[in-house]
């Protein structure tokens, strides 16, 4: 079904106040209650780049969005492409909307980015687009100095794209600062 599947795409500044409210109704319903539930930081972290969205009769049923954040791979400086917020509301789920949004993203950032990441518990889901587990030690950086996330390493899947520079796999990754989850 995935193939018949049509993925609307826009910045934020292009969504419409209804768009807004679908996608946030839609997210907060994709994810558990709780501690990992979605949350208004999750929100604020999807905001600002470009959205990915399924359609079932003008109804948006799936979302991903591509941010830019500045990730540094053995220290060196990577524009990069950061999926954000990808979720399905739950009646709507394995029947291909999830995977038409993150296909769309993750071409977005094979064409745009010099490398895509992303945080995850669902690492087959990605395998299947070309992300990859990343082995090295994870950090973000803080004003004072990076600090160690080892919290968050195994869940950090990368994406190499046609202009991603020789990469050791097993380098330290880190990610700028930013309030709730930094990842």
């Amino acid at each position: 079904m995935a193939s018949s599947i049509t993925v609307r795409t826009a910045t934020t500044a292009e969504l419409t106040a209804a768009d807004l409210r679908q996608m946030r109704t839609l997210l907060w319903e994709a994810f558990p209650k709780g501690e990992d539930g979605f949350t208004e930081d999750d929100w604020e972290h999807a905001m600002g780049g470009r959205h990915f969205m399924a359609e079932v009769y003008g109804a948006i049923v799936s979302h991903a969005s591509v941010i830019e954040r500045e990730i540094h791979v053995g220290g060196a400086p990577l524009r990069t492409g950061y999926v954000e917020a990808v979720g399905t509301r739950p009646e709507h789920e394995r029947r291909g909307f999830g995977s038409a949004v993150v296909r769309a993203a993750t071409d977005h950032v094979l064409t745009t980015y010099d490398f895509g990441v992303l945080g995850t518990r669902e690492h087959a889901f990605y395998e299947r687009f070309g992300w990859r587990t990343w082995l090295g030690r994870a950090y973000v950086r803080m004003p004072d100095g990076p600090e160690r996330t080892p919290d968050e390493e195994g869940y950090i899947m990368v994406l190499r794209t046609p202009s991603t520079p020789e990469l050791d796999p097993e380098a330290s990754i880190s990610c700028d600062w930013r309030p709730g989850d930094v990842w």
